[in-house]
């Protein structure tokens, strides 16, 4: 099945960023007036400046939340592709080349600015919190996109991040219509569900046909803390929905059927959740790019959610994918 899989295109589309990962204790991340497992938009200096507060050793992987959910299809054995715009510098080139040996299709438009890049302060609760600095993500316009970004894709996946930018988020999503795409949309963030209901209601309504966000983002966007109750909201609006409650597993629907997963359990503690809701996207559609039923996607991206959870980043080793794909 798995070598058999690369035929319709799964293309991410948003922020080519580098991630910048720093273990930090509560008292520091008060220090930077962050909102605990939220993410707000910086300067260069403003990450420099953080950085140079910590003792800590920083790990710097590729990252950005369509690209680890693109990377996570490539892995799996999917067709997947990556659209986004970088520098010129040298993070460009070590995106550029993990997106290759993660074989994933890299779209990459090029800028004079940098590369953009994430701060990721991880609590001993293994929660991150982040502050984002778009660079050159942030200049990518409507006019860079072309139908051949979009050629032989079944899904076309934003995350939610891209709605800060409107006009490139409502151009997006009208190629992917125009490619005959589903649209998934990954809410990313309750911060942006919070920045962005002047647009999300009209780009859900029209465009997504599978939604998918955590307990926070939800919260935000149908207004239920009843989780059952916001599983229902999200059912309306959308032919697949997903909420996502971390330990609890998560529930994934259809407008008629709402189906309950198991979490993954085994393996060991949390470490870290950078790129959990990433990742399980990425199990997720690889499932429904290839016809599995929807436990059985659930399944997987349950799997590839709870095994970055194992390390630190978004990157699961080669043993974590092996186990995945046992399971498929």
């Amino acid at each position: 099945m798995l070598e058999d899989s690369r035929q319709g295109v799964v293309a991410g589309i948003g922020s080519a960023l580098v991630d910048i990962l720093v273990y930090e204790d509560n008292d520091f991340l008060k220090k930077t007036s962050a909102a605990k497992g939220g993410m707000m938009l910086v300067d260069q200096p403003f990450i420099e400046k953080t950085l140079a507060l910590t003792s800590a050793r920083p790990v710097i992987v590729p990252g950005g939340s369509a690209c680890n959910t693109a990377v996570g299809i490539g892995k799996l054995g999917g067709a997947a592709r990556f659209i986004g715009k970088c520098g010129q510098d040298d993070m460009a080139a070590l995106f550029e080349e993990d997106l290759k040996k993660s074989h994933v299709q890299p779209h990459l438009f090029r800028s004079a600015s940098p590369t953009g890049r994430v701060l990721s302060i991880i609590t001993p609760d293994a929660q991150r919190s982040m502050f984002t600095f778009l660079g050159a993500s942030s200049e990518m316009t409507p006019d860079d996109l072309n139908g051949s970004h979009f050629s032989n894709t079944v899904i076309v996946h934003l995350e939610g991040y891209l709605l800060f930018n409107t006009e490139l988020a409502y151009a997006a999503l009208q190629r992917a219509r125009e490619a005959g795409a589903r649209v998934s949309l990954d809410l990313a963030s309750y911060t942006v569900v919070e920045e962005s209901r002047d647009v999300l209601d009209d780009i859900v309504d029209q465009f997504v046909d599978i939604l998918i966000a955590n307990e926070d983002e939800a919260r935000a966007f149908t207004g239920h803390t009843d989780e059952m109750k916001a599983m229902a909201s999200l059912a309306r609006r959308a032919d697949i929905a997903v909420l996502k409650i971390g330990e609890g597993g998560s529930y994934v629907s259809t407008r008629e059927n709402i189906v309950k997963i198991a979490p993954m359990t085994g393996q060991g503690p949390v470490v870290d959740t950078t790129g959990a809701g990433d990742l399980w996207a990425s199990g997720f559609l690889y499932g429904i790019a290839n016809g599995y039923p929807l436990d059985v996607c659930g399944k997987i991206g349950s799997a590839c959610g709870y095994e970055v959870c194992q390390v630190i980043g978004a990157d699961i080793p080669d043993e974590g994918w092996e186990r995945i794909k046992r399971l498929i």
